[in-house]
């Protein structure tokens, strides 16, 4: 779905935010390297990097967003603890900003979230709550139970602006770099990432990247606000997002060029290949835009400068025993 075209909307996340939220992470986040995959960018036809976030804490970008939140909270608000929802990632997140900071938190995930994302978030020291249940409904009965403050884990300015960092970092190392192809759940990623590239590098396309069953984003931009979708399921676990939120929505229909969808069997065969050829453990939700490559359904022109978000590396490693055979995929 092509987007970017539509009103900047009042509120948009903007470049000082962006490098306030830089200053605050400082020395609380790694700054990842981006890497150059010379196999795979060959044949596909374009030259690609990969943002490695697979090196970020907690294993995926989603820290710079939770603990940007959670450190502009107001001291008494901090002093409650904080809460989110999610299948793994953004729970993480939270669970390791509530900790650095010391306070409290709670996540509330759904039963079929991947076990590893589970204990990771015990491991940070969180309270879990498991549902079979509609997810929304849970944590929102949970806020209420607890008094929590809540930390959306996309749908907020400050958790924009901090994986809006992501999007600095790149402009930064990348200044050449033509395309940005992002992961695309509940948006925060492709927003933040879409905001900063927007003022450091206009000319730079952004796409978002979302799964056929999971495309929340691809659905809210045809209905022009943002909708629920609890049937969401994907290999992407990460990408699955129960619904989408008004805040990124507007950042997606003012920075982002198009949204694509692509297949859980294609994530899978990419997943196998970015393996196989980078050496990187990514998540399925990382290799999401890889498919869109591999696929072609981007149609760049050959030779492109791409760099593609390897959003996370916190994969079920029983995945493994179900990634296709690559030798014919790549040369």
């Amino acid at each position: 779905m092509t987007v970017g075209a539509g009103p900047v909307a009042p509120g948009l996340v903007t470049l000082d935010d962006v490098r306030a939220a830089a200053r605050r992470l400082a020395g609380r986040v790694h700054r990842t390297p981006v890497l150059r995959s010379r196999s795979l960018g060959e044949a596909w036809g374009v030259r690609l990097d990969l943002k490695a976030e697979v090196f970020q804490r907690t294993g995926s970008f989603k820290p710079r967003g939770a603990l940007n939140k959670v450190l502009t909270l107001p001291g008494a608000d901090r002093a409650r603890g904080v809460i989110t929802l999610s299948a793994g990632n953004a729970g993480a997140a939270v669970a390791y900003a509530a900790a650095s900071v010391g306070v409290p938190g709670t996540v509330v995930m759904p039963t079929t979230a991947v076990p590893a994302k589970v204990a990771a978030c015990r491991a940070y020291g969180a309270d879990v709550v498991l549902t079979d249940g509609d997810l929304v409904d849970t944590y929102l009965d949970t806020v209420a139970r607890t008094g929590r403050v809540p930390v959306h884990p996309f749908d907020d300015p400050a958790v924009v602006a901090g994986t809006g960092t992501v999007g600095l970092e790149i402009a930064e190392d990348v200044p050449d770099a033509e395309v940005v192809l992002v992961p695309v759940g509940g948006g925060g990623l492709v927003s933040g990432v879409a905001a900063a590239l927007a003022a450091l590098s206009p000319a730079t396309r952004v796409i978002g990247v979302e799964p056929e069953t999971a495309d929340v984003m691809s659905r809210s931009l045809r209905a022009g606000g943002p909708i629920r979708m609890p049937e969401a399921r994907s290999v992407a676990d990460g990408l699955a997002a129960p619904m989408s939120g008004q805040v990124t929505v507007d950042h997606v229909l003012a920075h982002v060029e198009r949204v694509v969808r692509v297949g859980d069997e294609d994530i899978l065969r990419a997943l196998a290949l970015a393996v196989t050829r980078t050496k990187l453990v990514l998540e399925p939700s990382a290799a999401a835009p890889l498919a869109a490559l591999m696929t072609g359904v981007l149609d760049l022109p050959p030779g492109t400068r791409v760099v593609s978000v390897a959003s996370g590396g916190n994969v079920d490693l029983a995945l493994f025993g179900r990634l296709p055979s690559h030798e014919r995929e790549v040369p």
